[in-house]
């Protein structure tokens, strides 16, 4: 591709994308799919205009975005959340992992499609998309709710658990060969990963007091280079680069430059998110979606089902009542940014050509269907209310908080923590008193 074709590449890309973003926020579609969409619709593989004609010319620019999506992830990671939240919250995050990531695994071997493959399905279908979570949350007024610091809080875990998985994944989906490189590889990793853990808990003086500077412009280039070059040391140690910027991310966040670097790179994250989800569109084949539709919708009605029961076995356990435990069952129905990391890592290894679209339909599917889902709460709830549903411990006014500071500071600021689109300005802005004016915006 030339220069030329290059810049008016990335030009329509971000106006096609910005263009559907805007329809979908008239009818309440979140933007990931949006995204995609308009990639799909740009690409090689549907008739009418063609913007990229090989979606490999897009590669660097889609790294870079997912580089960003997990730096910002990181900035924003409350290791604290964990600690408040004590073993309750760890027990509830843990049974939706177990539930989803259980189901997925199970689901990837009745697919019969590999090993590996199976290894993939279990973190798409097991970890719920923050960016969509958080938007739900925002457009429905419930960043106020007590159930809300909940949900939060096992987002919390969902994204610790992720970041651990990649980690383990990335050898094993690699193509290591025999027993012996895969458990080398997977020790490599993870010690690199506890270098950068050391160094988020007793490293960030020096890391603030190395990284402090006044001018924006330099604090930009500063940690814009540090994310990108651990990064790239961390693909070549067989990690996945995303996690090396997410380290990063966790590294900075406790310095004192933390709160001035995610407002500095919240557009950066937004622009080169967008192009990711954009990019991942462009190598999408619509006959490929028809031939998994079946898989597809089976999946979707599987997590559905999973996320219904994880929910309302954690409401029990904290408290609530039909109406909170049916908000809580769902809340985190929606699949979207995690999912389509692990599509690009399956893309990278090889493995069945079936898989990505696979994923970018079980998306499509889940990202629309979440939000409609957790809309209609209601109708659960008085289901639960005719079955006689109630929770198992302390009421739900009395219940242990996941987060010690004020539901209506705390959660708003973890929502922003999650979205990585343009809900997040909203999510600054949430709080128990605006986030009606805001959603109905």
């Amino acid at each position: 591709m030339g220069h030329a074709d290059a810049l008016l590449a990335m030009g329509g890309a971000f106006l096609a994308a910005a263009f559907l973003a805007r329809l979908g926020a008239r009818i309440g579609v979140p933007t990931i799919p949006l995204f995609m969409l308009a990639g799909l619709l740009l690409g090689p593989h549907t008739p009418g205009l063609v913007l990229v004609s090989d979606p490999h010319d897009f590669e660097m620019l889609s790294a870079l975005g997912l580089v960003l999506l997990l730096f910002y992830l990181g900035l924003e990671f409350q290791l604290k959340d964990l600690r408040r939240g004590g073993r309750r919250l760890l027990t509830a995050g843990g049974i939706y992992l177990l539930l989803n990531v259980g189901a997925g695994l199970g689901f990837g071997f009745a697919l019969d499609w590999g090993a590996r493959e199976a290894l993939v399905l279990a973190g798409v279908l097991g970890i719920s998309s923050s960016a969509i979570v958080t938007k739900i949350l925002i457009d429905l007024g419930r960043i106020s709710r007590p159930e809300t610091r909940l949900v939060l809080g096992v987002i919390v875990v969902e994204d610790l658990f992720l970041a651990l998985y990649l980690a383990a994944l990335q050898p094993v989906i690699g193509g290591a060969e025999g027993v012996t490189e895969t458990i080398l590889q997977a020790a490599k990793a993870f010690a690199f990963l506890l270098v950068l853990a050391a160094a988020a808990r007793y490293g960030t003086r020096l890391v603030g007091r190395l990284i402090r500077v006044r001018d924006n412009e330099l604090l930009v280039i500063s940690f814009l280079g540090a994310a990108v070059l651990v990064a790239g040391v961390s693909e070549l140690l067989g990690v996945a680069d995303a996690i090396g910027a997410f380290m990063v991310g966790l590294i900075l966040a406790g310095t004192s430059s933390g709160p001035r670097i995610r407002q500095l790179v919240h557009p950066l994250r937004d622009a080169f998110a967008a192009i990711f989800f954009f990019a991942f569109g462009l190598a999408l084949d619509p006959a490929r979606l028809a031939s998994v539709a079946g898989p597809v919708a089976a999946a979707a009605a599987l997590t559905i089902v999973m996320n219904v029961i994880a929910g309302l076995l954690v409401a029990r356990s904290y408290g609530y009542g039909p109406e909170h435990a049916a908000d809580i069952a769902t809340t985190l129905v929606a699949r979207g940014e995690f999912a389509l990391i692990l599509a690009a890592m399956a893309v990278g290894a090889g493995l069945d050509g079936r898989l990505p679209s696979f994923i970018a339909g079980y998306v499509l599917v889940l990202a629309v269907l979440g939000p409609v889902i957790a809309a209609r709460a209601h109708l659960l709830a008085r289901v639960l209310g005719a079955l006689g549903f109630a929770g198992a411990g302390r009421p739900a006014e009395t219940a242990e908080p996941v987060c010690a500071d004020p539901v209506s500071a705390d959660p708003a600021k973890t929502a922003d923590t999650r979205a990585y689109g343009e809900e997040a300005s909203a999510a600054e802005k949430a709080s128990a008193e605006t986030v009606g004016a805001d959603a109905e915006r």
